[in-house]
């Protein structure tokens, strides 16, 4: 069977900073028509950082939108036209202070495909080397330390929740 929906109008309703929301009538694969709200986002990238065999780089912060501090691994949007590969970089430094001179791509992620566009890049950085971080103004965050072990058992009792820390763990360590 045919799945694909073809695009009959699009209506942008919102346009702001970081993303857009898009209202589009759709035609279905059985013919008839609906409607699709579609917010349409640049990306972002992850990075799971390896201080050592047994040691990641986390953060934390407070999320505005679930109103809570959460646990995660360091990230960020891309820029416009900027490239995942360059953007983890920078991100890396900016929040955790840290510099990797090796890098694996771990692949991405679609974050949540029944309305959002997102696409974030996995990463796996190793061989750290300590420059002093320089978080974004407005970006208040902690970043530390965490054995691997308690990452695992922090996933296991429901602390750590956010999904792109946990896909770039399960990717990037194979837990």
């Amino acid at each position: 069977m045919n799945f694909e929906e073809k695009t009959l109008t699009s209506e942008c309703v919102y346009d702001g900073k970081i993303m857009t929301v898009q209202r589009d009538e759709v035609e279905l694969a059985t013919g008839k028509n609906s409607f699709r709200e579609v917010v349409r986002h640049s990306g972002g990238v992850v990075i799971l950082a390896l201080k050592d065999a047994e040691t990641i780089l986390m953060v934390k912060q407070f999320r505005y939108p679930i109103a809570e501090t959460v646990f995660e691994l360091p990230a960020g949007k891309l820029e416009k036209g900027e490239n995942p590969d360059e953007a983890c970089k920078r991100e890396l430094e900016e929040e955790t202070g840290y510099r990797a001179s090796k890098w694996t791509s771990l692949g991405y992620i679609n974050t949540s495909p029944g309305f959002c566009d997102e696409k974030l890049y996995l990463y796996k950085a190793e061989n750290l080397t300590y420059v002093g971080e320089h978080p974004d103004d407005g970006e208040i965050l902690s970043a530390f330390e965490m054995k691997i072990d308690e990452a695992n058992a922090k996933i296991k009792d429901g602390t750590i929740n956010d999904a792109k820390t946990l896909c770039a763990i399960l990717r990037g360590l194979n837990l």
